[in-house]
């Protein structure tokens, strides 16, 4: 029976994969996968990871010399694997392109109504007998113009939420989705975009292009007062840009599901320690600051059809069939 390690594990994924039928063995390991972890790794067939597993050369080699062929991402990303590494060592990359493109969509709409309207703070307000309205005042959505950096699974499906709310979307991507081009939904240059939307969400993949995509010089060219949402990777954006943002008020709000530094933050507990990123620290003071720890895709739906495609790979990859899957 083949196995598979899955590192970075939560209950909420042993959920998950535990539902699945499939002739894969799966052991599950809390550790992330790094240089001191991948031992754990030793003689396993396949590996599965998450976004913020260390898939580096150094890591890639690792699990080549203790016997690891496939190594399956539990996410669309792609960005923390050497792939050229993995090619190397004859090790084939699996991922899940679209698990639940409308999990985190509908994450990126909750968190522009939430922050728009104040919810975080409201709902904290009446907890503590404090009925006042000052600092709650929002805006209409309908009317406002809204731009989708990235129009593929999630980022069309956004566009489309957003169209409904009446705002005039705008779109930028190199390929152009003719049923949002039908509704009305117009395609731009990213600096168009960004000068005229009062709403920005960043849908899109990390690249080399598109890392720091929002940095002072883009907040520079945007609307005073803009909101900007990150639902995508952390890195989309320079953080310390955007605080510098919110400090002059030509960044009004900011709504974050990812962030650049969030490998040494997210899904653990730290409520009883000091948190030591100073920057991470400075963004949770802003009240027009918005957080959430990488949760945009936690949906039931969502996980089990990670499960069951990421299973699907590794059976694919380990019997020697084509896995429509593999990251090229």
């Amino acid at each position: 029976m083949p196995e598979l390690r899955l590192f970075s594990t939560k209950p909420y994924d042993r959920v998950g994969f535990d539902r699945v039928d499939s002739p894969v063995e799966r052991v599950y390991l809390e550790p992330r996968l790094a240089l001191d972890t991948v031992g754990l790794a030793d003689g396993a067939p396949a590996v599965c990871v998450f976004v913020n597993d260390d898939v580096s050369a150094p890591v890639i080699e690792a699990l080549a010399a203790g016997g690891t062929r496939c190594v399956a991402l539990r996410c669309a990303g792609f960005n923390n694997v050497n792939l050229d590494a993995a090619e190397r060592h004859g090790i084939t990359v699996v991922r899940v392109p679209a698990y639940s493109p409308n999990a985190v969509a509908e994450h990126t709409i909750a968190l522009i109504l939430a922050l728009n309207r104040r919810i975080h703070r409201a709902y904290n307000r009446v907890r503590d007998g404090n009925f006042s309205l000052d600092g709650l005042v929002g805006f209409d959505l309908a009317g406002k113009t809204a731009a989708v950096i990235g129009t593929g699974k999630i980022g069309t499906i956004v566009a489309r939420l957003l169209w409904h709310l009446r705002c005039r979307v705008l779109a930028v991507d190199d390929f152009h989705d003719e049923h949002l081009v039908g509704l009305g939904v117009e395609y731009v240059p990213l600096e168009r975009a960004l000068a005229e939307s009062d709403v920005i969400t960043l849908n899109c993949p990390l690249t080399d292009e598109t890392h720091h995509l929002v940095d002072a010089a883009a907040i520079e060219r945007m609307r005073p007062g803009v909101m900007i949402v990150n639902t995508g990777r952390g890195a989309l954006i320079d953080t310390e840009a955007a605080i510098d943002g919110l400090k002059s008020g030509r960044v009004g709000s900011l709504a974050l599901d990812v962030y650049e530094e969030e490998g040494e933050l997210f899904f653990e507990d730290r409520s009883q320690e000091i948190i030591g990123d100073d920057v991470f620290a400075r963004l949770l003071t802003f009240p027009n600051v918005l957080v959430t720890a990488h949760q945009a895709f936690l949906t039931r739906e969502a996980l089990d059809a990670i499960a069951t495609t990421t299973l699907a790979n590794v059976e694919a990859v380990l019997a020697g069939e084509p896995c429509p899957n593999t990251v090229p």
